[in-house]
């Protein structure tokens, strides 16, 4: 059985559908309601855990787990400037992984994986070469992700330590922006709530509407398709070989322009040609960055599968599907409280 902590959250529901359609057995943890009703009503099992709390996973106890996947973090996309405390990256992101790492160690766990946030190579991403595992972190002690990156280095490090002192065989996934269907409405930006530019793009290509690239259009995001983080978790979990530091990335950088081509491309509105206008003169706060993924290639054979394009087109039936209809739910309560 595979256990997952931050189940309600995007890159969780997606996980556990796919998890269910490789015949793993599941359950499901989360600190969320909403999270609990979804689970329930699909007859998957449920665990209310807050994993700050070092108490709860004795809900866990004597239950097996081949695996166990730790999503559940905060992040300053999902918190408001009123919400805002430093306190809590450490509490949640540090303790929290800390927490579950020790649970893995006592419960004798098959495999543990940690996912993080690119952030911690922030500083490298202006060099314009390929960013490897081996070139470590560059934090940018400055900024809104600068205590989150902060405390989920600390959680690295502990994930390191249980692995050599303990022997708890653990793996570290590196993630860009994920992009799929669900949380790219609108974000917290410096604690305020924004749209953010792809579903900007995508609401004026529907509508037909001109799509303006500010700043520099040859700009651009190694960005990664939901779908694809999903798979390399299910060829992590077959294999025997894999372990440290992954980053799951595409590989390469969408532009800006590519970006609102292709979108145009997908979501324009009529037969009409697409009106897309460069604006260079108005600034954009766009960090270009790319990421090497050759050694997810070699230790597990993963790559992904999907490029902007046909991420679109499964972007677009997956909101068709309105399968995972909750998690739009779910982020309206998180505006609406902030």
């Amino acid at each position: 059985m595979v256990l997952v902590f931050g189940a309600a959250g995007f890159i969780g529901t997606y996980l556990i559908d796919e998890l269910l359609k490789n015949n793993y057995k599941v359950m499901a943890s989360d600190i969320s309601d909403i999270g609990e009703g979804y689970y329930k009503e699909l007859g998957i099992p449920f665990i209310k855990l807050d994993i700050t709390d070092k108490s709860g996973f004795d809900k866990l106890s004597g239950m097996k787990f081949d695996a166990v996947i730790n999503l559940a973090c905060v992040q300053p996309a999902n918190v408001s400037l009123k919400k805002f405390n430093p306190v809590d990256y450490i509490r949640v992101n540090t303790i929290g992984t800390l927490n579950v790492l020790d649970f893995c160690k006592r419960e004798n766990v098959g495999k543990f994986i940690y996912v993080c946030s690119h952030r911690n190579t922030q500083a490298m991403w202006y060099k314009g070469q390929p960013i490897k595992e081996e070139d470590g972190r560059a934090i940018k002690y400055t900024g809104e992700y600068s205590m989150f990156s902060i405390s989920e280095s600390a959680a690295q490090d502990c994930v390191e330590f249980y692995s050599n002192e303990y022997g708890v065989k653990s793996l570290i996934f590196r993630l860009p922006p994920v992009y799929g269907y669900g949380p790219h409405t609108e974000i917290f930006l410096g604690g305020k709530p924004i749209k953010t530019g792809f579903q900007i793009f995508i609401d004026n290509a529907t509508a037909c509407k001109p799509l303006e690239i500010w700043g520099d259009s040859d700009k651009g995001r190694d960005i990664v398709y939901v779908k694809d983080v999903t798979s390399a978790f299910i060829k992590a979990l077959k294999s025997d070989n894999a372990a440290g530091l992954y980053n799951i990335t595409s590989g390469r950088m969408f532009t800006l322009r590519e970006q609102a081509e292709i979108i145009a491309e997908i979501f324009w509105g009529n037969n009409s040609k697409p009106d897309i206008i460069e604006r260079p003169e108005i600034p954009n706060t766009i960090d270009s960055y790319v990421y090497d993924i050759s050694k997810a290639k070699k230790d597990f054979g993963w790559f992904p599968q999907y490029d902007f394009k046909s991420m679109l087109i499964d972007y677009q039936k997956e909101k068709e599907s309105n399968r995972f209809s909750y998690l739009l739910d779910k982020r309206r309560m998180m505006l609406d409280e902030g």
